[in-house]
């Protein structure tokens, strides 16, 4: 009975109309889903794309100026340990010769950078001994030597200690008295002298030793150190003064010529591809234009003519007179260039080639 019921509902035309339009929604509802995933898809994949190249693009930023920064900024400081050796008198007490020193900057070719100033200073570090009041001015020299021991450079200058009346003295001992009994301080002087004060490496003859002199036999050092600085000026001054303002302005414009060069390869790229793209449509055309009418053209006629020759009405009726003729072509027209060809083709219409 439910069969027969069933059939009998199944043959009602609104019943299969109601199937139909059912089975319509469901798969439009299908695909609308499919279309949607895909879509998702599609837009996950396109984002994950562009915050990868905008990753890329930013680390290639970063890693281009801090590889500018290592190769244009020089290092700023260097320090050397200075060790005086003399000759002691016969009678042990005191010197006998000048106080000199053999200071090895680097075992390398070359420390400095090329076109960098730099100043050289010599640090002594000297006691407040009746002997150094009472020396005065004395001279301390330095020679700067290539590997080979050839001299390039040679500079002197005065140095002292600084003055202090009794009275100061008195009041500083005084007043530091508990510092020097724990041994926190000392009755000492650190004199820097600056030697060079604008120096510039040569790149045939790099500095890698300095000979250090001090002229005089009373004089009494704790130590003596020797310190290159970099005089930095311009681009250089502010990278080093403000290094995060540089990086910034360095990233920043790093990001806006990389990306000015994606968006020029990316242009030339797709007008290429359009100009190749519409030179293979216009060959095409042109190639099936000469298959449909089966002649050739003598010359190349220009674009308006051309169109106005293939848009004629009668074409068809100037073919037939032209073939009943069968006249040839002039004994005239060989020979001739080809703009004289394009005007008879023009003024006659198309006429054969002969073979």
């Amino acid at each position: 009975m439910f069969w027969i019921i069933s059939r009998i509902c199944r043959s009602l035309p609104f019943v299969g109309s109601l199937r139909k339009n059912v089975a319509q929604f469901r798969q439009r509802a299908e695909d609308n889903v499919q279309k949607g995933v895909e879509n998702v898809r599609l837009l996950s994949f396109r984002g994950g794309l562009v915050g990868l190249l905008t990753a890329m693009i930013i680390w290639v930023s970063i890693f281009l100026y801090i590889a500018f920064y290592y190769a244009y900024m020089p290092s700023i400081s260097h320090i050397r340990p200075i060790h005086v050796q003399f000759e002691a008198c016969k009678d042990g007490k005191g010197l006998c010769s000048f106080p000199t020193a053999d200071v090895r900057l680097t075992k390398r070719h070359q420390l400095l950078m090329v076109g960098q100033p730099y100043k050289i200073f010599i640090q002594l570090e000297m006691p407040e001994s009746p002997r150094n009041k009472d020396l005065g001015m004395f001279m301390v020299c330095a020679s700067l030597r290539v590997r080979s021991g050839v001299e390039v450079n040679k500079a002197c200058r005065s140095a002292m200690l600084h003055y202090r009346s009794p009275l100061l003295e008195t009041l500083t001992t005084i007043t530091l008295s508990p510092l020097m009994v724990l041994g926190q301080t000392e009755e000492k002087q650190s004199v820097m002298v600056e030697l060079f004060s604008d120096f510039e490496e040569d790149q045939d003859q790099p500095v890698t030793d300095v000979k250090v002199e001090i002229q005089t036999r009373f004089v009494e050092l704790y130590s003596a150190t020797m310190l290159i600085h970099a005089h930095l000026t311009g681009l250089r001054y502010l990278m080093f003064h403000w290094p995060i303002l540089s990086a910034a302005v360095g990233i920043s414009s790093n990001l806006f010529f990389i990306l000015l060069m994606f968006s020029l390869s990316w242009w030339h790229l797709s007008n290429t591809d359009d100009s190749d793209s519409e030179d293979m449509a216009y060959e095409n055309i042109k190639d099936q234009s000469k298959e449909k009418l089966g002649f050739e053209f003598i010359g190349e006629l220009e674009e308006k003519d051309s169109d106005g020759i293939l848009e004629d009405v009668n074409l068809g009726e100037e073919l037939s007179k032209q073939e009943n003729a069968s006249e040839p072509l002039e004994s005239s027209m060989f020979g001739k260039s080809k703009l004289d060809l394009e005007e008879n083709v023009l003024d006659f219409g198309v006429q054969e080639v002969p073979k």
